[in-house]
This record gives structure tokens, sequence and C-alpha cells, in this order.
């Protein structure tokens, strides 16, 4: 209660002192601005807004239903989450955050995802896009194509890691709540003494295409209304992000210019050596605390060794900084989605990401030579159209083991019953 009655007062002394800060250095906010809406406009405009209209449309259409149905046999045992954040982990690594969030968010207004379950999708689809990865940080930042397959295996590789242990949030929760729920009598219609004949369980694939078309009933709009509704949301979507892109950016320069960078800039660095990692990165960290895109490019630029460099880089992608943060916390207004539990599941991943860096180093770095004529900058890989054929890559993969998950329970219960 105390903490409560003391964040009020606490958020309207730090505002004020940012006001004051840019009425004493107009100038350098006015520089900061600028620089957040060249990122804003360059990079995240046209990397995200086509995913936001596609997403939009798929759900009118309900082909996140479909995909809901078919993935459910690989999603519910791993993950504990519906068939459809298959999905969702699918647009999300894609498209990178808050792409995830934003789908979440969906799925939650739809009801088609609990509390518990919405916290378990988001903590593990919240990541950066193949795009800034490979073409920004390994080869825009640090001049190194061959990095990027190390980079991509350490970072997604450990946000699937954390999926798998976000599994165990909310089992207590999910206990009480089927506890509460009243057990179910019999609801059979036929009279007793007669046993109702069992309808044959239909397939998979018509019970996802009858969950499309009964999606797609429910929301009736035209095609027309669709797009429309589409555009319009995800442009405000996607001024919200380039609004806290431009706030993180000036806040970060107004802190430098007051000293407070720099005595964040001592306790991160005695933090790093305490950890054994080079205090060069110190500046790296704490950039990427704030704004994942200043961090990643500081990481390229710092005085450390290059294993290092990719590790504090790896920890700042799958940190996503409190820009990403607050992006994600205004897309769940209204969703009763707790932030706490997303909070430590990035901190998990920061750690798990930068650790698997290291361990994957010496094997993969080894053999990177060989692959590095396939990370040369082209044009075209970086293009959204490349996203959307990596999408379609993920969604035929993710549902190849959701058919093989599915046929192996039947071959299963089929052993069983013999």
């Amino acid at each position: 209660m105390t903490l409560k009655k003391l964040s009020g007062p606490s958020w309207a002394l730090g505002l004020a002192g940012c006001m004051l800060l840019v009425l004493v250095y107009p100038d350098a906010s006015l520089s900061a601005a600028l620089r957040g809406m060249a990122i804003w406009w360059d990079v995240l405009f046209p990397s995200l807004f086509p995913f936001f209209v596609i997403s939009e449309l798929m759900l009118g259409f309900g082909v996140v239903h479909l995909f809901g149905a078919l993935f459910d046999p690989l999603m519910r045992p791993l993950f504990r989450i519906p068939g459809s954040g298959g999905f969702v982990l699918a647009m999300g690594y894609v498209s990178g955050y808050p792409v995830g969030a934003r789908l979440t968010a969906k799925l939650r207004e739809q009801n088609l995802l609990t509390r518990v379950e919405g916290e378990r999708l988001v903590a593990c689809t919240t990541s950066s896009d193949p795009i800034f990865l490979l073409g920004a940080v390994s080869v825009g930042f640090f001049h190194n194509p061959a990095l990027g397959p190390c980079l991509a295996l350490a970072h997604y590789g450990s946000g699937l890691l954390v999926g798998l242990l976000m599994s165990f949030h909310g089992r207590r929760e999910e206990r009480n709540a089927a506890a509460g729920q009243k057990p179910i009598l019999m609801t059979e219609t036929h009279r007793p003494g007669k046993l109702k004949k069992q309808r044959p369980e239909p397939g998979r694939l018509r019970t996802a295409f009858a969950s499309m078309a009964e999606a797609r009933r429910r929301d009736g709009r035209t095609l027309g209304e669709l797009l429309k509704g589409a555009v319009q949301s995800s442009l405000q979507l996607i001024i919200v992000v380039g609004g806290l892109v431009v706030f993180f950016t000036v806040l970060m320069e107004l802190l430098s210019r007051a000293g407070v960078m720099a005595f964040l800039f001592s306790v991160i660095g005695r933090f790093l050596s305490v950890l054994s990692f080079p205090q060069g990165l110190t500046e790296a960290v704490t950039s990427g605390f704030f704004e994942v895109t200043l961090g990643a490019k500081a990481a390229g630029t710092a005085s450390a060794a290059l294993p290092f460099k990719a590790a504090a880089a790896a920890f700042i992608l799958s940190w996503g900084g409190l820009s990403v943060h607050a992006q994600v916390s205004s897309i769940w207004n209204g969703t009763r989605l707790r932030y706490l539990p997303f909070a430590a599941a990035r901190i998990l991943h920061a750690f798990l990401s930068a650790g698997l860096t290291l361990l994957l180093w010496r094997p993969m770095m080894e053999v990177s030579p060989a692959l590095a004529p396939l990370w040369t900058p082209v044009p075209a890989l970086y293009s959204p159209a490349a996203g959307l054929m990596l999408l379609a890559l993920l969604l035929a993969g993710a549902l190849l083991l959701s058919l093989a998950a599915a046929a192996s329970g039947r071959v299963l219960r089929i052993l069983l019953r013999r």
C-alpha cells in the first residue's frame, strides 16, 4: 500500500524533472527526437507496418483459428498454450516485437486465451525480427555477416527455452480455477439403459476449416471493411511505437546531459566486472537497458573482445529495452495481463541468450567462414517479402510437427487399447 501511495508522487517528480531538462537542453532534445524519428521512419515503419496489417486481416478471415486447431497437438504439451499460439509464435519471430504482444492481446480480447496462457505466450514471442538481427546488427553494427547464425540461434533458441520454462508459470492458479468449477453432471439426453452411439471424431483438418469458417461468420465484415480496419488500427499502433521510441531516445539524451547516465555507467561497470565481463561493454548494456537499437549499435563499437560484444548484443536483443516494454504495456491495455511475469521472462531470456552465445561461439565461429557467403547482405534478403517467405516456412514446419505429434498420439492410443 505504501509503494502504491508513493508511486504517484514519484512519477510526477520524474516527469517534472524531464520537463525541466527539456527546457534546459532544448537543442539536445530536438536532435535526439530527430534521431528517434529517423529510426522509426527508416527501420520500424517499413518493417512492422505490413505485418500489423496482415495479422489483422488474418484474424478477420479466421486464419488464426485455422492454425489454432492444427497446432494444438504441438503447443499444448510443450508450452501449455492453445494452438493459436503457434501462429503467434511464428509471426512474433518473423516480424519481431511488439507483433507477438499485439496478437496475444487480440486473442485475449476474443477470449481465446486465459490470462495465464496470454502471459506464457507473450513471454516467448517477444523477440527481435531476423531482418534487424541479421541485417542491422550483424552486418550494419558489427560488420560481420558470419555472426548472424550464432546470434540467431542463441536468440531464438533461448526464446523457445523461455517458453518451455514459462509453461510452469501459473499452474497453481489454473489448478485453483479448475477446483473452483462445479463438476459437470450427466448431460446425456438419451434414455436410461441405452447407450448413445458416439459419432466418429471428425478429422483435424476438417475441424480446423470449420473453426475458420465459424470465426469468419462471427466477424461478418466485408473485405473492404476488414482492410480499412486493419490499416487504421495498424497506423494507430505504429504511431504509438514511434512515439515511444522518440520519447526514450530523448530521455536517454537528457539523462546523459544531466549526468545520470554517467552514474549508471559506473554502477553497471562494477556489475560487469563482478561477472568477469569487460567494462568496455558498460555503455552498450546501459543504452540497451533503455532502447534496443542504441544498445546493439553501441555493442558493435565497444572496446571488448568479439565474443563478449556478441554476447552483449544477444543480451540487449533479448531484453528488448524499456522502450519495447512500454510498447508491450500499452498494447496490453484492457487485457488484465500482468507485467511482472513478462519482465521476469525478459530477464531470463537475456541471460540465457548471452550464455548460449558464449557457449556456441567456438563451434559455430569455427565453421562460420564457410557460412559467411550465405549471409552476405543482399537488398532482397531483408525485404518484407523475404519476411513473408520466412513466415510461410515457419508455419509449414510447425504444421508438419503438429501433424506428426497428432499422429503419434493417435498411434499411441491405439496401441494402449490393445
